[in-house]
C-alpha cells in the first residue's frame, strides 16, 4: 500500500512535470512556469536539477542500459531514471537504497510490468559507478 511521504510525493510530482516536458517537447523548467499552482520546493529542485544536468544524466543511463537506446525506453521509465540519477549525483543526503527503491516503486505504479526490474538494474549499475561503496 502506498503511504504518503512528502519526498515521495515530490518525486511523483516531478515525474509528472518531466513527463509533460517530454511529451510537449519543452524544457523541464518551462513546465514549472506553466503550472497554475507553483510546485513545492523539492519538486522544483528535482525538475530543475534534471533539466540542468540532463546531458550528463542521459550519458550515465545510456552507458548502463545495455542494448537499449534512450529513444527506445518507455518515457516514464526514462524520466524515473533521470530523477534517480540526478539524486544519485547531487543529493548525497539521500541514501542510495532509498533512491533506487523510490524509482522502482514509481515505475511499478505507473509503467509496465517489466519496468521495475529494468529500472532497478540500470540504476544499480549507475549507482555503483557514481557512488562506489565506501
Amino acid at each position: 500500500m502506498h503511504r504518503p511521504d512528502d519526498r515521495s510525493d515530490a518525486r511523483e510530482r516531478a515525474l509528472y512535470l518531466l513527463y509533460e516536458a517530454h511529451t510537449k517537447g519543452i524544457e523541464p523548467v518551462a513546465t514549472i512556469d506553466l503550472q497554475v499552482i507553483e510546485p513545492d520546493e523539492l519538486t522544483q529542485q528535482l525538475v530543475l536539477g534534471v533539466g540542468n544536468s540532463i546531458t550528463v544524466i542521459d550519458e550515465h543511463i545510456a552507458a548502463k542500459a545495455k542494448g537499449w537506446s534512450l529513444t527506445r525506453m518507455p518515457v516514464l521509465d526514462l524520466n524515473v531514471m533521470r530523477l534517480a540519477v540526478y539524486e544519485l549525483l547531487e543529493r548525497h543526503d539521500v541514501p542510495t537504497a532509498v533512491v533506487l527503491n523510490e524509482a522502482v516503486e514509481l515505475v511499478k505504479r505507473f509503467s509496465t510490468d517489466d519496468s521495475g526490474r529494468f529500472v532497478n538494474g540500470v540504476l544499480a549499475s549507475v549507482a555503483t559507478h557514481v557512488r562506489p561503496p565506501g
